[in-house]
């Protein structure tokens, strides 16, 4: 479920910023890189999916810092009126589900 209003997330307000998660993402990127040597160089199979699962914890975590950040702003936010409160409910739980899959 695509957001549909692309430019913000909390009604008139722009949407808050997520740079602070650069970093973490380009570390990820750099696991990610590592891991295709790895891989060309057929290294050990274990060690592979050791550094899967750190990219994948990286990965989740960048996910709960924005998915935290969405719920304290915009989803805050949308209280104040009873139709776009149940707009984020409902957003919220399809967003839930996709975590699951």
């Amino acid at each position: 479920m695509e957001n549909e209003n692309k430019d913000t997330c909390c009604g008139e307000h722009h949407n808050p910023s997520h740079k602070h998660e650069i970093p973490r993402l380009n570390r990820a990127i750099g696991q990610l890189e590592g891991i295709k040597k790895m891989i060309n160089e057929q290294r050990y199979c274990p060690d592979i999916l050791i550094q899967l699962k750190a990219v994948r914890s990286a990965i989740k975590s960048v996910e709960s810092n924005i998915l935290k950040t969405h719920l304290e702003n915009c989803v805050v936010e949308s209280f104040s009126n009873q139709a776009e409160a149940k707009k984020k409910i409902t957003e919220i739980t399809a967003l839930l589900d996709k975590f699951q899959s």
